[in-house]
């Protein structure tokens, strides 16, 4: 078991039961438990809703639940601003000071070399050009476990933490946000090329296929930035949790079973 202090609830668990609407949900399942939040999987009679709790807990006597509280304002934010969108799933509000809570879309994290159905890809670019048009990039295509495969065979994104959405009134369409932007849009059209040759090659010309695997200059700087970040956060956690399973610490992976 990883320390406490490496979960974002700390020693703490999630809530046993919620209410959401007036209905009251149980909780069925943790589906991650990491540093940053919890996703958990509620179920009532009225369905089942996916709540995601921010960080809460302290670290070395530091308060870092204002991490929380911005986490979640940020995710709420662009989780309404993408409502509509087919693929994205119904946002049922705030939960406390930070919590978020949405619809759960029954299926599972898509796999590498999973063959999808002929209509997969195409209704996952419509996705995210319909969030281009609204300002935002995803960003969080890199890998195929971050887009579900519902069990009606469709693409869902579910997870907007890392997502990029700088309104307006606040300077998005000015120099040099609307150029980080456009960067990053371009990006998840890369991965979502990327993807697609991970689990439909057969869609794709050979032209394609080539030019999936040359990285864009922006995708390699991206990398460039974060990639040493990623690299000592993985080997200071090691020493911290050398138990931990393989795979992307606290995730439990997203399936409906």
């Amino acid at each position: 078991m990883p320390p406490a202090f490496l979960k974002a609830l700390g020693r703490r668990e999630p809530p046993p039961s919620i209410a959401v609407e007036g209905w009251e949900f149980v909780l069925e399942r943790v589906f991650k438990n990491d540093f940053f939040a919890v996703t958990c999987l509620y179920a009532g009679d009225a369905g089942r809703v996916v709540l995601k709790l921010n960080r809460q807990a302290p670290m070395f006597g530091l308060p870092l639940s204002w991490i929380g509280r911005w986490l979640a304002a940020r995710e709420a934010r662009i989780f309404r601003h993408v409502q509509g969108i087919d693929g994205v799933p119904r946002f049922l509000g705030c939960y406390g000071p930070t919590g978020i809570l949405h619809e759960f879309i029954p299926g599972h994290a898509m796999r590498r070399g999973e063959r999808v159905g002929d209509d997969f890809h195409p209704r996952l670019r419509s996705a995210i050009d319909a969030m281009h048009d609204r300002g935002v990039a995803y960003v969080d295509l890199e890998k195929c476990e971050n887009v579900v495969v519902g069990d009606d065979g469709r693409p869902y994104l579910v997870d907007f933490q890392i997502s990029w959405h700088w309104p307006r009134r606040w300077g998005g369409d000015g120099w040099p946000l609307r150029t980080i932007r456009r960067r990053l849009q371009a990006g998840d059209r890369y991965h979502l090329v990327k993807l697609q040759r991970r689990t439909r090659p057969d869609q794709l010309t050979p032209e394609q296929r080539q030019a999936s695997y040359r990285r864009p200059w922006y995708v390699c700087l991206h990398n460039g930035v974060t990639r040493p970040a990623k690299l000592f956060r993985r080997r200071l956690l090691d020493r911290l949790d050398p138990g931990r399973c393989d795979g992307e610490r606290g995730r439990v992976h997203w399936n409906s079973d």
